[in-house]
């Protein structure tokens, strides 16, 4: 069991909420238009009500354009209250559905203590997760502590990102060169075809790519940019926090695959993360 193969259960428990059947229904009742204002709304909204600025350099890889069609107009149509509700709602309900009669309330309070133990400093969409309410049930807290420390990670990630030149169109690219994402990211992202020319264009002069193909030395490349997130990751957890860390993966490891095999969370997906 590796430190990888726990963050890849907690992005899989938290995914959940992307990939419901019913989430766009969902946000249109609480007054949100279409699925992609409830995604942007709903994952942004425990910032407050933030602009389209903030949301995304906080996202990196979503063009900005795509955060614009939701933010601000997201914050005059739906209470923010009424979103966070309606996300954790379809958290416990897909959860529900991959665990059916299983009790999860140890592996929801060991994960609950594990968020509240990394230090958030540099990492704004986990420390806003974490501040919002922990729930009284099991479900609800497992999915709220995996999300504090899955966006611990992509706070993480998007550093390690930017300290290496990358841009969130040419780390979308990259993901596709190397086969983590489907061809249809670009589109996904809300990238032009001009964008993602010149996104490749980047990658190739670094070495990372040929034409639209990762080379040996771009695939080299990609593995230093886990392992620096790795790192920056253990750098906000204690000695403690990483052996739970590590005691964990042989619970959420069982969930997470659960996860996959109800249908709640396919790969690959747009978040580009493995299956666990």
């Amino acid at each position: 069991m590796t430190i990888r193969e726990f963050w890849r259960s907690v992005e899989a428990i938290h995914d959940v909420v992307y990939f419901a059947p019913d989430a766009k229904e969902r946000y249109e009742a609480v007054g949100l238009k279409g699925f992609w204002m409830g995604y942007a709304a709903s994952r942004s909204a425990a910032l407050g009500t933030p602009g389209p600025e903030l949301v995304t350099a906080l996202f990196h890889g979503f063009a900005p354009r795509l955060i614009g069609r939701a933010l601000p107009d997201a914050w005059s149509l739906a209470s923010r209250d009424d979103v966070l509700a309606v996300r954790l709602d379809l958290a416990r309900d897909r959860l529900a559905a991959a665990f059916g009669e299983r009790d999860v309330t140890r592996a929801a309070d060991a994960l609950s203590t594990l968020a509240s133990r990394i230090d958030v400093a540099g990492r704004p969409l986990a420390a806003a997760h974490r501040a919002l309410p922990v729930p009284d049930d099991a479900l609800g807290k497992l999915w709220h502590a995996a999300t504090v420390l899955r966006e611990y990670r992509g706070d993480s990630h998007v550093a390690v990102l930017t300290a290496a030149g990358l841009s969130g169109v040419s780390a979308n690219a990259l993901a596709v060169a190397a086969g983590l994402v489907d061809a249809r990211q670009r589109e996904v992202r809300g990238w032009t075809e001009d964008e993602w020319i010149a996104a490749f264009g980047r990658l190739q002069q670094f070495g990372w790519v040929e034409g639209t193909t990762v080379t040996d030395t771009g695939r080299a490349a990609r593995e230093r940019l886990e392992e620096a997130t790795d790192r920056s990751c253990g750098a906000g957890l204690d000695q403690e926090a990483t052996a739970r860390a590590y005691a964990l993966a042989h619970e959420l490891l069982p969930l997470a695959r659960l996860v996959e095999e109800s249908g709640a969370v396919s790969y690959p997906n747009p978040t580009g993360v493995p299956r666990p």
